[in-house]
């Protein structure tokens, strides 16, 4: 299976490194600073299932880009969608989109770009991050790729991909609801995303501090009902799982929201939070909570510009 990569950074160098031990025929789209440094030490990825692992890898820049794939796994962050978009459009010709971003607006913005058929639901779960040596470190044992067609069904697209990423270690699955599914993502993470950007810590810390539970699991009922007025119930299995989650005093998950605001960068302020805002305000849920987390988001992104644009003045 022919697959490019957007992006060879936390996500896509993590599952592109799995793809190519099961076997694909792979290349990542990256930019010229990431192409110096893949052609240079080759791509690094350490993991606490499988070790590390390190290799050369093709890394073709946009300009590069030809037709010919069967499968594009598109991995970027939302707020760069639009020039990924203008990236793929060379390479893109007959070959299936797989997204897997955060949130569900960007499902609508690559239909129109590729044409519906093309454009396939997905979610990852991984804890993953780019270091600044370019290693790319999976934080835990969470590898999971799920994915399907998006008018619902499997197809044999779906299935393949499925099947050669489980050869890798990848812990992936072809689902007949995607969409489901994607929206219980977007309750998970909406709920660890406004969570710990609020209130600046992980789940653990959360939970131990007087009322931590209680907020959080505030947040995510709230964020279940929305899924519920919008036809995707999430269900009594999942609702276990995370305030399970949610209630561990030791826990150490922090979504990767908190880790970019901290390291000062950018944020997917609108695709998660500003999403869920919205839907929120539809399904006639209480979003006071929410409109404080985008509130409290917003603001950070306003101080960064402000920044950015004295370091540059200077």
């Amino acid at each position: 299976m022919r697959i490019l990569v957007l992006g060879a950074g936390a996500l896509g160098g993590y599952f592109g490194a799995r793809l190519i031990e099961a076997g694909a025929d792979l290349a990542f789209l990256v930019r010229p600073q990431r192409q110096e440094h893949l052609a240079r030490h080759g791509l690094s990825v350490e993991c606490p299932v499988f070790g590390g692992w390190r290799q050369p890898v093709t890394a073709l820049l946009p300009e590069e880009a030809r037709p010919g794939w069967d499968l594009i796994l598109l991995s970027c962050k939302a707020y760069d969608l639009e020039a990924a978009i203008e990236a793929l459009r060379p390479a893109a010709v007959g070959a299936a989109i797989l997204p897997v971003l955060n949130g569900l607006d960007h499902i609508g913005r690559l239909q129109a770009a590729f044409g519906e058929a093309a454009v396939l639901g997905g979610t990852a779960k991984i804890r993953a991050t780019l270091g600044a040596d370019g290693v790319v470190h999976n934080l835990s044992d969470w590898r999971s790729i799920t994915l399907g067609e998006w008018r619902g069904g499997t197809s044999e697209r779906c299935e393949r991909f499925a099947a050669l990423a489980r050869r890798g270690g990848i812990e992936a699955k072809a689902v007949p609801d995607i969409q489901g599914a994607m929206w219980a993502k977007l309750v998970h993470l909406g709920t660890v995303a406004a969570g710990t950007v609020l209130l600046r810590g992980s789940t653990g810390q959360i939970a131990r501090a007087e009322g931590g539970t209680d907020f959080m699991l505030t947040l995510l009922e709230r964020n279940a009902a929305i899924a519920a007025h919008h036809g995707h119930p999430v269900t009594p299995e999942f609702l276990a799982e995370y305030h399970t989650l949610l209630s561990d005093r030791t826990g150490r998950y922090t979504a990767s929201m908190l880790r970019d605001l901290e390291a000062g960068g950018r944020i997917e302020s609108q695709a998660i939070l500003g999403t869920l805002l919205r839907l929120g305000r539809e399904a006639g849920v209480d979003t006071t909570l929410h409109a404080l987390a985008w509130l409290h988001a917003r603001t950070y992104e306003e101080r960064r510009a402000e920044e950015l644009a004295r370091e540059q003045a200077a």
